[in-house]
């Protein structure tokens, strides 16, 4: 299976959204957390600019990391397997080919 030439049915893309729909989630989620125990140690003004950076950042590397197009699927699902966002079960119903691609390149 050549990458840029993969197929997803309907309900593979049905699939990949849902995962990357929870991965979205979970990453927003532990942003927050991780944000308000950021926001309880300022105490200088400085902390306070080290906290726009960071979110800055992170908004870039979040709005970056979600591509939903058919020949980006692959490699954001690996990614997201390997930063532990989604997990190989939550892909169950995509190609076996496909999960084995996706297997293969979250372990890189």
């Amino acid at each position: 299976m050549v990458v840029n030439e993969t197929v997803w049915s309907e309900n593979e893309q049905i699939i990949a959204a849902n995962a990357c729909y929870q991965a979205h989630d979970r990453e927003v989620k532990n942003l927050i957390e991780e944000v308000r125990i950021r926001t309880g140690e300022i105490e200088e003004i400085e902390d306070l600019w080290r906290i726009h950076d960071f979110l800055s950042a992170r908004r870039h590397q979040i709005d970056g990391k979600y591509d939903n197009r058919p020949s980006a699927l692959l490699f954001v699902l690996a990614q997201l397997i390997k930063e532990t966002l989604i997990s190989i079960e939550e892909l169950e119903g995509l190609n076996k080919d496909k999960l084995a691609k996706i297997t293969a390149l979250s372990k890189m």
